[in-house]
């Protein structure tokens, strides 16, 4: 397609539509886009009631540093923040501030300025009819974490502040659910016929294998619900009455309405070729 409105724009004349395409920097893009980018930035921004988790992706750790790979992260999380695009796709199609172009073009042209491939990979929005969205960076980037905290507590930033320290629980701890009623049938099925098999082979009656498996499922739900974790910071009590004590104090109840946690370069295929073996294969 980039091909085709490079023709288009230059009446059909080859050798202007390739200098068509090198100056809006697509010839350079398409030669980086088979290359792995794993490396970034993961992007947390809220407005209070409403945060996004972005992931942004480029070849290098060093590149992630780039001021102005930094600047197009952060533009982009507020593009989605203002606009709630549905995917991906949806987002390179909406307008980039001040540039004249859509953001898959500013895309393009990063890649060409920045000089490596770039992907927005993926991105989430969370929402709360009142309270707030919290949101914590670790590292730098690489793990991102937003937590939707529903509450009448007039407070924002004490609550906002409750909320920071359950996201930090969150890329501590990485929990897989949120609370019971979020665990798939599926999952919990399959725990269970794990753990039956597990106290089948102690010899034990059925009647005792059976309060087995239901002190090992609570076990199970205690370790992998966000809710029903030991708190990080206390480990004496656990998330959810962490939550309630300290929206008590503020004089008004919360809700944990759900979270989101990003780690960057998360189940891509970043292969086993090193450095010096790419360098050799662009020399020939």
């Amino acid at each position: 397609m980039d091909c085709k409105k490079a023709l288009t724009e230059t009446d059909g004349n080859l050798e202007e539509a390739v200098d068509w395409l090198r100056k809006k920097g697509l010839s350079t893009a398409s030669k980086k886009a088979g290359r792995v980018a794993a490396e970034g930035k993961v992007i947390a921004i809220s407005n209070g009631s409403r945060g996004v988790l972005l992931e942004a992706n480029l070849e290098t750790d060093f590149a992630s540093k780039n001021e102005k790979f930094i600047a197009f992260a952060n533009t982009t999380a507020q593009v989605i923040l203002d606009n709630t695009p549905a995917d991906v796709e949806a987002l390179k199609a909406l307008d980039y501030p001040g540039s004249g172009h859509n953001v898959g073009e500013e895309l393009t042209q990063q890649i060409a300025s920045i000089g490596e491939n770039m992907n927005l990979r993926r991105f989430a929005i969370e929402e709360v009819p009142q309270g707030v969205v919290s949101t914590y960076i670790h590292m730098g980037g690489k793990i991102g974490v937003m937590v939707g905290v529903e509450s009448a507590v007039s407070d924002e930033a004490a609550l906002t502040e409750i909320g920071k320290k359950i996201a930090m629980h969150v890329a501590a701890s990485a929990p897989p659910y949120l609370d019971r009623a979020s665990v798939p049938e599926a999952d919990l099925e399959r725990e269970k016929s794990v753990l039956t098999e597990q106290a089948k082979s102690s010899g034990k009656p059925d009647n005792i294998i059976e309060k087995m498996v239901i002190g090992r499922i609570n076990k199970f739900y205690g370790e992998n619900c966000l809710l029903e974790q030991p708190f990080v910071m206390d480990p004496d009590q656990k998330v959810g009455k962490f939550l309630t004590a300290e929206a008590k104090k503020l004089g008004a109840d919360a809700k944990l309405t759900g979270y989101v946690r990003f780690a960057l370069g998360e189940g891509i295929d970043k292969g086993n070729k090193d450095f010096a073996e790419e360098v050799a294969q662009q020399l020939g």
